[in-house]
């Protein structure tokens, strides 16, 4: 039997067994918490290379699973703990022993013998500890050990009151904070750590969140008006940082009604000197609560970090914050049911705030698709700030301004959050969306361009765009959810996109054009993986960018170890399922990186744990928004559309050949697109849709511009032909249904070789008089 034959290789050293091709998965959980004291009891300095093999591997099985322990087997595995401390191995650490009483079958054992002499040992070692699990293990000492830890542990008066929290706790609830030392928030982790959840529902540590945050900010305050002396970056202990930054996550989980207030005082106040310095209170607290966010957003902490970055005057602080800005807007994306929460700001009920300005001067904020400022004087509109205005209220004008940005800044915000909603099929009760999202001064310029659907009986949904149509007459407690082009048929899909174009109803996002991707017969063959996007060549900082806006994680690929490659990977639908797509790093081209594409996995999260799922098994709504991000970090990215690409070798060979290959979706849906547009401008009769191409005839050439690529063959030799082009003044004039670079680049390609011998570029003009 197996664990027999595990127990005795721990054990005699006679007894050799290959470690490495044993099946430690077949070990039940209890037989795994019963092995592992004695692995632990295994010292490498003086154990046989056999013994020492399977003292790892029992090790390491434990720590990728979930063992469940006996109270004998926990008292045993403390006493390894000591007995590893007395033959000073070092890296001995207390967390295996706590993990064990948190998985006990049964009461804890007295442990006060060992629990002492762990203590007394780590308190003796200077570093870090793991200071709640440390904690933990005093408190089964006995009083004065405990006192001594918490006299270690409060480095400051915050830290200090954890403590006294901490102290009130029972053993069982200790264990819970212990957790937090598993928990590394410098990381992005696949998956939020459960701890945060089990604070959030201890209500003494969910109290102890609102003391801590208040009395920082109260501390900020302080600082702000010169009651507390000011020392650059000095504010906060280290210590009081890291319990500050859990007591944010547990208020951000709870969604507290009390947070908003605090975050708007504590984040400005630690982000600008009181002086004129250039320095902050406390650059480690500022970012540790935007992390925090990060893991849990809100639309008011989004409010409140923007407010930080506009009001600090250090030279690094508002890049750093930029950067950790996009993340928690992405993740405030996926966090629907707060993402939706808009206040109201003032605006009446048709979206209009007026601010007067005295003698008759008002300013006007008015928000339609954006938010747009104007002036009046007496009712009348003005062309800009009036100069009475500009000078005796400065801080009004100042004010709107701001408002403006943090309008545009919600209803972008708001667009991505209904748009990350979609591979779940998010639903909402019907008389909440009419009130808070249709009925919403500032909502509603966003909901009304976008196509919703309405259960009007069981499995059967109406749709309709509150742009043109009235809302439906459904009950209060009707499901309303966005449309989606994977649930309609062709037809209606079409139908749409003409209503779309016909009204010139450019959509926040692109819906009604939106690709769509279904299972291939190649990727049901294959069953595991999907090749679809694999063997391209991209420009690498460029697609890790679009991983971040696209709320995926990966690691930095480059020359360096463990930079050869990659999966990035995005979990969708409330973790139920995640999406990894390989890529690895191939070369430098000009100080740029290029990365090489690979195959697309999908896992489904069963009991907890990750299985890689079988594509069939994939919803095929979560597979098309999964394929539709990576079509999109290939197609923006891929060297094929570089048309200053100069490289020679294989990224040549690969640039010539993807530059005009086969349409993906999202070609597939600009050529839709282009379909509608085309007869609506000048040049249509210069214009044919011929398969991968839109084909313009000029006066001195016919032109064939690829619609994925956008690169252009010239007639009648294919010869190549380099342009790059500034699209503004295009796309100011010609209506887009939906916001694609590409689609306005070669629109802006079309209009200048439609009109080819009115070109005065002279390196446009010699490649198309052939002296290029």
């Amino acid at each position: 039997m197996l664990y027999d034959d595990l127990a005795r290789a721990l054990t005699d050293p006679a007894f050799e067994l290959d470690a490495r091709s044993a099946d430690l998965a077949a070990l039940t959980d209890e037989q795994l918490g019963d092995l592992l004291p004695a692995a632990h009891r295994v010292h490498h300095t003086d154990a046989a290379p056999a013994t020492w093999r399977t003292a790892l591997a029992v090790r390491h099985a434990a720590e990728a699973r979930q063992p469940r322990f006996t109270p004998d087997a926990c008292r045993r595995l403390f006493e390894a703990l000591v007995e590893q401390i007395r033959h000073s191995e070092p890296g001995v650490n207390i967390v295996p022993g706590v993990t064990a009483l948190t998985h006990c079958t049964g009461p804890w054992p007295d442990l006060s013998g060992p629990a002492r002499a762990l203590t007394e040992s780590l308190l003796g070692r200077q570093g870090g500890t793991h200071p709640y699990s440390l904690f933990l293990v005093a408190g089964l000492a006995d009083d004065e050990t405990r006192r001594a830890v918490a006299e270690r542990l409060g480095e400051g008066p915050i830290a200090r009151a954890e403590i006294d929290v901490l102290t009130g706790l029972t053993p069982a609830e200790r264990a819970v904070a212990a957790e937090l030392d598993l928990v590394n928030t410098y990381i992005e982790p696949e998956s939020t750590p459960a701890v945060w959840q089990k604070l959030a529902d201890l209500p003494a540590y969910a109290d102890f969140a609102q003391r801590a945050l208040e009395a920082a900010a109260d501390r900020a305050d302080g600082i702000q008006s010169g009651e507390i002396p000011y020392r650059s970056d000095k504010a906060f202990t280290a210590r009081e940082v890291a319990v500050l930054g859990q007591a944010a996550r547990v208020a951000l989980l709870r969604d507290e009604k009390w947070l908003p207030e605090v975050y708007e005082r504590l984040l400005p106040g630690i982000a600008v000197a009181p002086t004129a310095a250039r320095t902050v209170p406390s650059q480690a607290l500022l970012y540790e609560l935007v992390r925090a966010a990060k893991e849990f957003p809100t639309p008011e902490a989004v409010t409140a970090i923007r407010t930080a970055r506009s009001v600090t005057r250090h030279a690094g602080v508002p890049k750093q914050l930029d950067k950790l800005l996009k993340k928690v807007e992405a993740a405030l994306a996926q966090r629907t049911e707060v993402a939706l929460r808009l206040p109201r700001l003032g605006f009446d009920e048709s979206g209009v705030l007026r601010r007067p300005a005295g003698d008759g001067y008002a300013a006007v904020v008015t928000v339609t698709e954006t938010a747009e400022l104007t002036w009046e004087k007496d009712g009348r509109p003005l062309r800009g700030v009036p100069a009475p205005v500009r000078r005796d209220h400065g801080e009004l004008v100042k004010e709107v301004r701001d408002l403006v940005k943090r309008v545009d800044i919600q209803l972008s915000t708001l667009a991505r959050a209904l748009e990350g909603g979609l591979p779940v099929g998010a639903a909402h009760p019907y008389r909440w969306w009419r009130t808070e999202l249709a009925g919403h001064p500032l909502a509603r310029s966003v909901v009304s361009g976008l196509i919703w659907e309405v259960e009007t009986a069981p499995g059967e949904w109406r749709p309709f765009l509150p742009a043109t149509d009235d809302l439906p007459d459904a009950p209060d407690d009707a499901s309303v959810r966005l449309w989606h082009p994977i649930r309609a048929d062709a037809g209606t899909v079409r139908a749409w996109r003409d209503r779309l174009v016909d009204a010139e109803l450019r959509q926040p996002f692109k819906q009604a054009f939106r690709e769509i991707y279904r299972l291939t017969p190649a990727e049901e063959e294959a069953r595991l993986h999907s090749n679809r996007f694999a063997a391209h060549l991209v420009h690498y900082r460029r697609m890790r960018g679009l991983f971040r806006a696209r709320g995926w994680s990966s690691r930095l690929l480059g020359p360096w170890d463990c930079g050869d490659g990659d999966e990035a990977t995005r979990v969708l639908v409330s973790g139920r399922w995640r999406v990894r797509f390989f890529h690895s790093f191939v070369d430098w081209a000009d100080d740029d990186p290029v990365a090489s594409t690979d195959w697309i996995r999908f896992d489904h999260r069963v009991d907890g744990r990750w299985r890689q799922a079988p594509l069939t098994e994939v919803p095929p709504l979560v597979f098309s928004e999964a394929m539709r991000d990576v079509d999109l970090f290939v197609g923006v990215t891929s060297i094929a559309a570089d048309p200053d690409w100069t490289e020679q070798g294989p990224a040549r060979a690969y640039w010539e050949r993807a530059g005009f290959a086969d349409l993906t979706e999202t070609a597939e849906a600009r050529r839709d697109a282009l379909a509608r547009i085309l007869p609506r401008l000048k040049i249509a009769d210069r214009c044919t849709l011929d398969g991968r191409f839109l084909i313009v005839r000029g006066d001195l050439r016919t032109y064939r511009i690829h619609l994925g690529s956008a690169n252009i063959l010239m007639e009648p030799d294919n010869a190549y032909l380099c342009i790059v082009p500034s699209r503004t003044r295009i796309t100011s004039r010609i209506f887009l249904p939906f916001e694609d670079d590409r689609l306005a680049v070669i629109l802006s390609k079309a209009v200048l070789l439609a009109a080819d011998g009115e070109v005065t570029d002279a390196a446009i003009r010699a490649q198309i008089d052939g002296h290029a």
